[in-house]
């Protein structure tokens, strides 16, 4: 297990039980009431740090090596019935966006996300999950292709933000984003988007225009990351947790100022402490909201889509 900084207390107790479970087995003294009592610390520190998180903390666990990622989600939740599909028909196959058809309780869905790789050579063969302008246009291809057998779209979303190099900026990335944004709103069946980790800028945006837009309760999602906003405000990353606060980026923050529909709670002590309890959490929400979406006209859908986000953020008349 792999322990983030703010985690040291969990780390020391958990310790603990491991070596009283050690000198339990082999001297065979009965040490239950003590690792019992560490036991019960261990949850009431654990409830006690997860409840109290600041912006930073929830960024931190977002990140979390040991979180699942898309493949993960999709595998688990389609009972690997899951069938990827590859290429954009134009320029590649973008490693760092994966979908395809799988099954999920006998209803097929069209499943699209980034992929951020689990070991460090499919992480560079992935870009961390930053996606080149054919991932985009690979993702649109996917929706299309859903739309025409009428089959409903669950993204996704974990990533830095759209990959920044030249090559990207060479082929179209701002258009590639921008076209998914409009294609997304006029799409005929129910779409889904889940923020499963970090949902930075446009790369997360791109995927994330849906009838519903949920957030896991540990996850962010933001123009811009806090380490970025703070090398641009303060031209140092030494007030990232001061940028991560400003943002307001947590799922709580996000909901608060109706920028997404709902927040899908997470296992005791972050999504990377119970992988099995989370997928099944995110699969039953994923079938709550599909029975409602499928009844309702795929014009009054699309409208709804549009008004939702259409009346996101604030406009003031200058002339008034």
């Amino acid at each position: 297990m792999t322990y983030l900084d703010f985690e040291k207390p969990i780390q020391e107790l958990e310790t603990e039980v491991f070596k009283l479970k050690e000198i339990a087995s082999k001297s065979k003294v009965n040490l239950d009431d003590k690792i019992k009592e560490l036991e019960s610390n261990i949850k009431a520190k654990t409830a006690e740090i997860y409840n109290n998180l600041n912006a930073w903390q929830r960024v931190q666990v977002s990140r979390h090596p040991e979180r699942p990622y898309t493949l993960a989600y999709i595998n688990a939740i389609s009972n690997n019935t899951f069938i990827e599909l590859h290429g954009d028909r134009t320029v590649g196959d973008d490693k760092a966006m994966v979908g395809g058809f799988g099954d999920i309780d006998g209803q097929t869905v069209m499943f699209i996300g980034q992929q951020k790789g689990i070991n460090t050579k499919m992480r560079q063969i992935r870009r961390f999950g930053m996606a080149n302008p054919e991932g985009y246009r690979k993702a649109l291809r996917l929706m299309k292709l859903a739309e025409k057998f009428n089959k409903p779209i669950v993204t996704f979303i974990d990533t830095p933000g759209a990959y920044p190099g030249i090559e990207a900026e060479e082929r179209g990335q701002g258009e590639a984003i921008a076209r998914n944004l409009l294609e997304m709103t006029q799409l005929k069946v129910p779409v889904i988007c889940i923020i499963i980790g970090e949902g930075a800028s446009g790369g997360a945006l791109g995927i994330g225009i849906g009838d519903k837009v949920l957030m896991l309760e540990n996850t962010w999602y933001s123009v811009i990351s806090p380490e970025s906003c703070s090398s641009i405000l303060w031209r140092s990353w030494d007030f990232k947790e001061k940028a991560a606060d400003a943002l307001k980026l947590t799922s709580t923050d996000m909901i608060k100022n109706g920028l997404i529909d709902g927040i899908i709670p997470e296992p005791f002590g972050g999504a990377h402490r119970d992988h099995t309890l989370i997928f099944e959490t995110v699969k039953s929400e994923i079938l709550i909201h599909l029975s409602t979406l499928n009844q309702i006209d795929y014009k009054e859908r699309i409208n709804q889509r549009i008004n939702k986000f259409s009346s996101m953020g604030v406009v003031h008349d200058l002339n008034d």
